[in-house]
């Protein structure tokens, strides 16, 4: 038995291969069906966002080079193409990746509280699709309480510090004048939606966002007096927007060279400038070889995320102190797990022999043999069976010159000198 988290994330992939293995929540419940039907996994969660692609998973019978190979050709690619992005942890290792995650010490943007959500949206899924099991399901609620303990114990979520702030940060950049300015936002999740507020408090004169469930674009603009489009319509108010910021979980392009070439004309070459924070990606990357536009990714942001967290580095050592101990919590309840099975295993085969022993004497007393010989003889036969088999390893362990066995044998019976103790 063996705990595997494996993935690749914005320190070891760019954009072009995250983008490629990338789960849509479409497609998280049947994919995690088949993970466990062929990845040989015996417990499985998937968490996919636009800076990592990671698998959780409780394995039986192999090292995890069948789940390496089940993730490429999930994404129809070759094992060998992807092997040189993947990082893969067990154990131990895993479980302390996992609580860095959800605490955001792995994060692009350093103390990030965007991904503790994402975690238990994994988490949500892999319950509904019937692939947590008692391992999974105490991790991933370990993990829960461990990032709430970082959040409340340490200041690492102090500083206004996030891609979304990042993105407006460099919006500030090449337009001192914000309040003369109009933005649309495509998508309506969380990362928009803090867009929204860093624009909204930095005067932004005019918002639009764009979805496709056009009621929670509503709802998103309420606070920020803004306008609200279905994604049909962005074609007619690209042009009005000096500034296009995009995080959809959209499988294919929104946005694609020859519209926004059009728009351009529109605006007589006035400059627009593009954040792409979504993977897969919504605008075509071609956008960034036009004349007037700016086209920045997620991975264009880390050197203006680097500048913001100095406020941070104390908070995430303390962070990283309170992560070792609970991962030495969390093994220490999965070292009683593995006893536990021992300990079921041992009393059941005591039982057997004691069942059988049992049985023997019930046949010989039915026969009229005499009960004090019976029960002498009952004793006899069950010490023989109980103590055969230690017994067997430390004849085994001495002519073998084993002085660990020998000394954990002893202790595990509590022998000494060969007296029992009391």
């Amino acid at each position: 038995m063996s705990l595997l988290a494996l993935g690749l994330n914005h320190q070891t992939a760019p954009i072009g291969v995250r983008e490629r293995i990338a789960f849509t929540s479409e497609c998280l419940l049947p994919a995690l069906h088949d993970l466990r039907a062929r990845g040989g996994a015996h417990e499985a969660a998937i968490l996919s966002t636009c800076n990592r692609t990671e698998l959780y998973c409780h394995l039986r019978d192999n090292d995890g080079q069948q789940v390496v190979e089940w993730l490429a050709e999930y994404h129809l690619l070759h094992g060998i193409d992807l092997r040189p992005y993947l990082y893969q942890h067990t154990d131990q290792r895993a479980v302390r990746h996992l609580l860095r995650v959800a605490s955001g010490l792995d994060s692009l943007v350093l103390g990030e509280p965007q991904i503790l959500g994402q975690v238990k949206a994994a988490y949500q899924a892999a319950n509904s699709a019937g692939t947590l099991g008692a391992l999974l399901e105490r991790l991933f609620q370990h993990t829960f309480a461990v990032a709430k303990q970082v959040r409340t114990d340490t200041r690492i979520g102090a500083s206004p510090v996030s891609v979304a702030f990042a993105a407006v940060g460099l919006a500030k950049q090449i337009f001192a004048d914000l309040p003369r300015r109009t933005a649309l936002l495509i998508g309506a999740g969380d990362t928009i939606e803090l867009v929204a507020r860093h624009l909204h408090e930095n005067a932004l004169g005019r918002l639009i966002v764009a979805n496709r469930t056009l009621e929670r674009a509503h709802e998103l603009v309420a606070p920020f007096n803004g306008y609200a489009i279905a994604l049909d319509d962005i074609p007619a108010h690209l042009g009005e927007a000096d500034m296009v910021i995009t995080a959809t979980a959209s499988p294919g392009l929104l946005l694609e060279a020859p519209l926004v070439r059009r728009c351009l004309k529109q605006r007589r070459h006035g400059p627009m400038f593009m954040v792409d924070l979504a993977v897969p990606r919504d605008i075509d990357p071609t956008v960034a070889e036009l004349d007037d536009v700016y086209l920045y990714t997620v991975d264009d942001l880390k050197d203006i995320i680097q500048e913001n967290l100095r406020s941070r580095q104390a908070a995430a050592a303390q962070a990283e102190d309170i992560i070792d101990s609970q991962v030495e919590h969390f093994m220490a309840w999965l070292r009683t797990q593995d006893s536990a099975a021992s300990i079921r295993a041992l009393r059941q085969r005591a039982e057997m022999l004691r069942d059988e022993a049992l049985a023997r004497a019930q046949r010989q007393l039915a026969q009229g043999k005499d009960p004090a010989e019976v029960l002498s003889v009952l004793a006899h036969t069950l010490t023989n069976k109980l103590i055969h088999a230690p017994c067997a390893g430390l004849r085994t362990a001495a002519a073998e010159g084993d002085a660990e066995t020998l000394a954990l044998l002893r202790n595990l019976y509590r022998l000494h000198d060969g007296t029992p103790r009391p």
